[in-house]
């Protein structure tokens, strides 16, 4: 489906991302994958290479824009153009209203989960809109909920990627590039390590959906990669939750 296609992935070290590497390695593509983790990036890599697939390892920290300023022109001197761009790195971090530490929290999180994604996005356009390629970002369904008390700048990060995501489809769209964004509930991932939030938390919130579960990251992956492809070519400015109906309670 992506043989002659090249993807590049922000956040693809582990969870989301390294499953949506995995996917598109497996459909073809190659694929060039950000992280902050050598050691994962790594695993990563030699799982893609299984499959064949030509893989560009970028080890950076998205937030600091010397590095993430970079990373779609390693792809291009790579690969020689871009096809799809999934801005998927994020944090999550906790501090109410009420606690003094809450605009620290609410800058780190904007400056991982927001202006990257603005920033990357900007660069990668020219060469989009060459190959008429396709935008996925990774929002969640906590952009338009209200249900946990504490991850107030975590929800208004998304709540913004959303808007950014239809904003940039209707001004992309003449151009031939569509953008579209998974918005997923509970996943099983290790976004909780170092954020003070539970991991078994996650299990026990998809136990109390309507589907009892938490979804696996390779199903938000597959999305990814349908919304990507040309099966999805009318799609664009749509925010896809998968959230097994969490969002219905």
């Amino acid at each position: 489906m992506f043989a002659n296609k090249v993807v590049l992935v922000t956040g693809g070290s582990s969870g989301i991302g390294a499953a949506t590497v995995e996917a598109f390695a497996k459909e073809g593509a190659s694929v060039a994958f950000v992280g902050r983790n050598e050691a994962r990036l790594k695993e990563v890599a030699s799982s893609c290479q299984q499959h064949g697939a030509n893989v560009l390892v970028i080890r950076a920290d998205v937030s600091k824009d010397e590095e993430a300023n970079t990373i779609v022109q390693q792809t291009v001197d790579k690969f020689g153009k871009l096809d799809v761009l999934v801005n998927n790195a994020g944090i999550l971090r906790f501090a109410s209203v009420l606690e003094p530490t809450l605009i620290n929290t609410f800058d780190e999180i904007m400056n991982t989960n927001l202006r990257p994604v603005v920033l990357i996005t900007s660069l990668a356009i020219p060469h989009l809109i060459a190959t008429k390629g396709s935008i996925v970002n990774v929002s969640s369904v906590l952009s338009s909920i209200v249900r946990i008390p504490g991850i107030m700048s975590y929800s208004m990060s998304k709540a913004a990627m959303d808007h950014f995501t239809k904003f940039a489809a209707l001004e992309l769209g003449p151009s031939g590039v569509r953008v579209n964004s998974v918005n997923p509930g509970p996943v099983i991932t290790n976004i909780a390590a170092g954020s003070g939030f539970a991991p078994e938390l996650l299990e026990d919130t998809g136990a109390h959906t309507p589907l009892g579960k938490a979804a696996q990251s390779m199903e938000i992956g597959d999305m990814i990669v349908y919304l990507a492809s040309d099966k999805a070519k009318s799609v664009t400015g749509s925010c896809i939750v998968m959230d097994n109906g969490l969002a219905l309670q």
